[in-house]
């Protein structure tokens, strides 16, 4: 039986990361991955619908993080896609038998131990899977506690499902990693990067520039397609705080890694700017919090305080990259 070191995290793709490195040799935790992908941004894209709303992005695309800590510390995946379910399968099971866990890329919606108000349609859920039990796989899915089973049927569902972003049984493993990580490097050369992201001078609608686009937004619903604030601002909501971790959820994680850097560095600056980014992400909380009571009725629709909310929120993201880039 594999001896694969479930961790619960946050988020899939970063906790999958952590954990397979881990798993590899080389401890690392979510928040450390996650700060190390440079990840974090937000986007408020009209051009990219999603339910026929706009999409609504506060971390950077599926397959970044891996992407991101390939380039930040060096180390390389063996990652293969497959034209046949079958194929993709027998890969799956010939790594299972010879002892190698496997992370995969699968459509949330079809993994059966995923409770039911859980579920939606999203083709990009990473999870490990360690080994197997009879006829079932044995999964680390990162957003669970424990770890589940899976029959045969739902994992080649849902590692071969159709659609936007289709897995294509997505299968991969640490192939090699680095002697070593100088992170006195690595960790500014990613906050640097991020910064760069989340100032974003020439697109108005990323980064900072961003949030204030969509309280912007908002206001103008208001004024020319009234009928349409309240869908938007219930998608706002769902965007940022059900689908995936969500907006403040990856502020925290970002902030933890900020601390976690300062540990490592002996620099308490990234301490102090670790703290002004939960800040902000209560702020993001604030707002859900207002913008929901006035859709449900609870509280007198008022655009101009959601506006303001949302310029309270990238105030205090911009005062922290400001720090973040000086140091």
């Amino acid at each position: 039986m594999s001896a694969f070191p479930h961790r619960q995290s946050a988020h899939c793709e970063s906790g999958v990361v952590a954990n397979m490195l881990t798993a590899s040799g080389l401890p690392m935790s979510e928040p450390m991955v996650f700060g190390l992908s440079s990840s974090l941004i937000f986007a408020y894209l009209p051009m990219v619908k999603m339910a026929g709303l706009p999409l609504i992005a506060y971390r950077m695309v599926p397959g970044s993080i891996m992407r991101g800590v390939t380039r930040a510390i060096g180390v390389k995946w063996n990652a293969q896609t497959f034209k046949s379910a079958e194929a993709g399968m027998q890969a799956m099971d010939a790594a299972l038998e010879a002892g190698q866990p496997v992370g995969i890329q699968t459509g949330i919606y079809w993994l059966p131990y995923v409770p039911e108000d859980m579920r939606f349609h999203f083709n990009a859920h990473n999870l490990v899977v360690s080994h197997k039990q009879g006829d079932d796989y044995v999964v680390s899915d990162p957003l669970f506690e424990e770890t589940n089973l899976c029959d045969a049927a739902s994992m080649k569902k849902a590692r071969f499902v159709k659609g936007v972003m289709a897995p294509k049984g997505r299968m991969y493993h640490v192939e090699t990693l680095p002697e070593d990580i100088d992170y006195a490097r690595a960790i500014p050369e990613a906050i640097r990067r991020n910064a760069k992201l989340m100032k974003a001078p020439f697109v108005p609608m990323v980064g900072m520039s961003g949030i204030r686009f969509m309280g912007g937004v908002i206001r103008k619903t208001e004024r020319n397609k009234p009928d349409q604030l309240k869908p938007l601002l219930g998608h706002i909501v769902r965007m940022q705080e059900e689908i995936g971790t969500g907006g403040a959820g990856f502020r925290f994680i970002y902030a933890a890694f900020l601390k976690e850097a300062a540990q490592k560095l002996s620099d308490e600056r990234l301490a102090v700017a670790s703290k002004e980014l939960v800040d902000a992400g209560d702020e993001w909380r604030r707002f859900a919090l207002s913008a929901t009571k006035m859709c449900r009725g609870r509280k007198a629709m008022d655009v101009a305080e959601l506006d303001r909310l949302l310029n309270v929120v990238a105030d205090r993201e911009t005062a922290v990259w400001a720090k973040l880039r000086r140091i």
